[in-house]
C-alpha cells in the first residue's frame, strides 16, 4: 500500500528541524508559507513563481504596512521554502514594493536612570536587569544561558548561537558574581528535585541530544534562569523545564521604569543600547564595544555614538 506523502508545512517543519533552526524560525516560516498560499487561494507554490512572491510582498508593504524586518523575514520564508523544500531555487532579483526600513535612533538611558529602573527592581528580574545592563546581553541570550556558559575564575559570559548563529564572549561584572552564585545554588536544589522525581531534563540541540545522550540531565547544561513551572515540549512532547519567558521579564521591566518615573519607553533591550552608549562615554574603543555586543559590522556600532550627551561629534550648540 501506497503511503500518502506528507503535506507541504509538515515538509517544510521537517527540513527546518533537520538544519536544527530554532522553534520560533519555525513558527514563524510555517506562518508566512501559510498566509502566502492563502492569499493565491490556496495554489500549491510550485505552481507560482517569482510574481507571485512580489505580489504577495507588495501587498504586505502597501496594503498592511508591514515594517521593513516583518517583510524581510515573509521573504526568507518563502526563500527558504522554495531552495530547500522544493528545490526550485528562485534564479532572479524579488522586484517588489519594499517596505520603508525608519532610520530610529535607540533608546538609552542616563546611567543614574539605569540605576533608577533597577533598582526597582527585585529577586530574578533584578539579576536579570543587572546582566543585561552589566554584560550588553539581548534579552533571549540572557534567558538562554546555561550553567557552563558562566565562568566565575575569568569573568566571562560566553553567548551560544546569538543573533546570526554566532558565539562571542562578553564581560561578567564583579558584582553579579555573588549574586549570580546564590541564585544558582536556588537553581541547583529546583534541579535536585526534577531528577528525583525522574525529570530534570532540558532542551539541546538534536546534534547534541545524539552526541552528548546523558546530557540534558547535567547540571552544567541547565538554564541559569529556568522556569518555574514544567512544561510539555511542543516538538518532542517532552516534559521539561524550558527557560524564563521573556514576557514575564519585559512586563517586570516597564513595570520598574514606570515606578521610577522614567519618561521613555523602556524595555529590556534598552539596557543593552545603555551599556553601549555608557562604555562610549567612558572612552572604551567602538571596535571592543562592536565586538562585546556581537555586532558583525561597526556600523552598527556607530548608531550609539549618535546618543552620547554631545552627539557623534562632539559638537557644541553655538548657545552654549
Amino acid at each position: 500500500m501506497e503511503t500518502q506523502p506528507r503535506k507541504l508545512l509538515d515538509q517544510v517543519r521537517d527540513v527546518i528541524r533537520l538544519k536544527h533552526y530554532s522553534i520560533r524560525t519555525e513558527e514563524a516560516y510555517v506562518d508566512w508559507i501559510k498566509r502566502f498560499i492563502l492569499f493565491h487561494d490556496k495554489r500549491h507554490p510550485k505552481d507560482l513563481a517569482g510574481p507571485e512572491i512580489e505580489a504577495f510582498l507588495t501587498h504586505l508593504a502597501v496594503e498592511d504596512h508591514v515594517a521593513a524586518s516583518t517583510q524581510n523575514q515573509a521573504l526568507y520564508a518563502l526563500l527558504f521554502l522554495y531552495r530547500e523544500v522544493l528545490k526550485q531555487p528562485l534564479d532572479f532579483p524579488i522586484d517588489s514594493v519594499r517596505a520603508v526600513r525608519p532610520k530610529r535612533l535607540p533608546t538609552v538611558l542616563t546611567k543614574e536612570e539605569t540605576r533608577r529602573v533597577i533598582g526597582q527592581m527585585s529577586g530574578i528580574y533584578k539579576l536579570i536587569a543587572q546582566l543585561l545592563y552589566g554584560s550588553g546581553l539581548r534579552l533571549l541570550e540572557c534567558l538562554r544561558l546555561r550553567v557552563k556558559d558562566l565562568d566565575f575564575s575569568y569573568r566571562t559570559v560566553t553567548v551560544r548561537d546569538g543573533k546570526g548563529q554566532q558565539d562571542r564572549i562578553t564581560m561578567l561584572p564583579d558584582s553579579l558574581v555573588a549574586p549570580l552564585q546564590q541564585h544558582l545554588r536556588r537553581v541547583q536544589r529546583l534541579h535536585d528535585e526534577d531528577l528525583a522525581k525522574d525529570l530534570g531534563a532540558v532542551y539541546l540541540p538534536d546534534a547534541l541530544e545524539r552526541k552528548y545522550p546523558n546530557a540534558n540531565r547535567e547540571w552544567a547544561w541547565q538554564y541559569v534562569f529556568p522556569a518555574d513551572r514544567l512544561s510539555v515540549d511542543p516538538r518532542s512532547g517532552a516534559v521539561r523545564r524550558h527557560h524564563l519567558d521573556e514576557s514575564t521579564v519585559q512586563r517586570a521591566v516597564r513595570a520598574a521604569a514606570q515606578a521610577a518615573g522614567i519618561p521613555k519607553p523602556v524595555s529590556p533591550h534598552t539596557f543593552r543600547h545603555s551599556f553601549a552608549t555608557h562604555l562610549l562615554e567612558n572612552h572604551y574603543d567602538i571596535r571592543t564595544v562592536q565586538e562585546l555586543l556581537g555586532h558583525k559590522d561597526v556600523k552598527t556600532t556607530m548608531i550609539y555614538t549618535h546618543v552620547l550627551q554631545r552627539g557623534g561629534l562632539a559638537v557644541r550648540s553655538p548657545l552654549d
